[in-house]
């Protein structure tokens, strides 16, 4: 096995006396797209929370390109290489698709904002990911339609040589067209070597683009295997109840105390 970009080893996360992660493993490796699945409440959220340095962890460890890290914040993780799309975006309508991208970490020149060579970088990073669908990177973002934003905002979180990238919802307010585009360019992060990590209710779009499959059941993980090895309804009950057939919990955590 090649070894993880990411990892993250023991992880525990309670808040007050709700234990929300239990001794969560969880491995991101290059080239390809790991699909983060569960229910409302399993935990995904959190997961995704310290991965990014949003949250802390209350134990276990932290690693990427294995060597084990510190994460005090989203800096640090941003540092490594690790960039998060959430669902919402994070994209402001007012702006255009160039000063969206650079937001916050604008090039300066001589005199003010370096205006071309951002306009450049922004142009060189849409082509590197094959996106055709936007025709100016100087179009306002309020222009977009859900495909073409969710576009911006991966070219975005691409631009600052990431590894490690994670999709938070990406199809989840788009129709066919705009997901098929969106998961072409999944698809295409991975094959440049990034990993990627997919969190998504759409089975349909995780068995389409996902090499691997990490199901969390109430704070717990049910399963991490590669997804050429289960089926949809295997995940599901994965899912909904933390086992299927031999594979996941042996212990129903409901059932258990916390």
């Amino acid at each position: 096995m090649v070894q993880p970009l990411l990892e993250l080893r023991g992880v525990n996360k309670s808040f007050g006396v709700v234990h929300v992660l239990h001794d969560v493993d969880f491995a991101v490796y290059p080239g390809q797209v790991t699909a983060l699945v569960g229910d409302n409440g399993a935990g995904k959220s959190t997961l995704v929370k310290i991965i990014a340095g949003i949250y802390g962890r209350d134990s276990g460890d932290y690693f990427f390109d294995g060597k084990k890290v510190e994460v005090h914040g989203p800096r640090d993780v941003a540092h490594l290489g690790v960039e998060v799309v959430y669902q919402d975006l994070a994209l402001c309508d007012n702006l255009d698709i160039v000063q969206n991208m650079f937001l916050g970490r604008e090039e300066k020149g001589r005199i003010g904002l370096d205006e071309i060579a951002m306009e450049s970088r922004a142009r060189e990073t849409l082509a590197s990911l094959s996106v055709r669908t936007v025709k100016s990177v100087r179009q306002s973002v309020a222009s977009l339609s859900g495909g073409q934003r969710q576009t911006v905002a991966i070219a975005k979180a691409v631009l600052w040589n990431s590894k490690v990238v994670l999709l938070d919802e990406p199809t989840a307010a788009l129709g066919v067209a705009q997901t098929r585009q969106v998961l072409d360019l999944v698809r295409r992060l991975a094959d440049r070597g990034l990993g990627v990590v997919l969190i998504s209710h759409n089975m349909g779009d995780v068995f389409e683009v996902a090499d691997r499959i990490t199901a969390l059941y109430l704070g717990r993980v049910a399963a991490d295997v590669p997804a050429k090895d289960v089926n949809h309804s295997q995940v599901v009950e994965l899912i909904t109840a933390g086992r299927s057939g031999d594979l996941g919990i042996s212990e129903n955590p409901a059932n258990a105390s916390v």
